[in-house]
């Protein structure tokens, strides 16, 4: 079993808000850090095991999702949120360890994922999706 309590080196958030067009979730945490997670970029790198898989094998590349937006964001107990997307994922636990994580290595992942796509010939756009401005 482990202890979902946080450490030392796992700060505590002190704020979560999604902004006005649902795009962005900054979280801000006890240490003065603080992250504006773009939405497409939260449900990419989703930890759920839809995309994670259960091995790194197993990771699903996720393309099309540049529209995407959050619909709402749930606690799960005291250690994490659940993070529901307007294209129906809602699987994903980000637990606070999980968001430093991803706020901390936002640019070297998301180099990272935009390299994934191309050298498999995705795009970041839905087939046959218009851009909303």
């Amino acid at each position: 079993m482990t202890d979902a309590s946080p450490t030392a080196a796992t700060p505590w958030p002190t704020e979560l808000r999604v902004h006005k067009d649902h795009r962005t979730l900054t979280v801000s945490f006890d240490d003065g850090t603080s992250f504006a997670l773009p939405a497409e970029y939260l449900r990419v790198e989703s930890p759920s095991a839809e995309v994670q898989g259960h091995s790194p094998a197993d990771r699903k590349l996720v393309d099309g999702k540049r529209e995407v937006r959050i619909q709402e964001v749930l606690p799960v107990g005291h250690y994490a949120v659940r993070i529901l997307f307007d294209d129906g994922h809602s699987t994903g636990i980000y637990s606070w360890e999980t968001l430093t994580t991803l706020g901390r290595e936002q640019d070297e992942r998301w180099k990272a994922y935009l390299q994934q796509l191309a050298a498999k010939n995705l795009s970041r756009d839905a087939p046959g999706a218009q851009r909303r401005h």
